[in-house]
């Protein structure tokens, strides 16, 4: 798939965002059932959000590539 002369996506891109994706939203799922206090809940799922972004954007930019 070609957006771009810029981007270029793979199928092994979507297979990774779809194992990313998954993995983090199982992982908020059982922040969630663990955790029975609302800040420390909020912290730890604002937390993993962020720590999503951080590895999207270092696989966006293919600085560990």
């Amino acid at each position: 798939m070609q957006f771009s002369a810029e981007v270029q996506c793979t199928g092994g891109d979507f297979i990774i965002a779809a194992v990313l994706l998954s993995s983090f939203a199982i992982l908020i799922e059982f922040l969630i059932r663990k955790t029975q206090q609302g800040k420390c809940r909020n912290l730890l799922i604002l937390i993993a959000i962020l720590t999503l972004l951080l590895i999207w954007i270092e696989i966006v930019i293919g600085v560990l590539v």
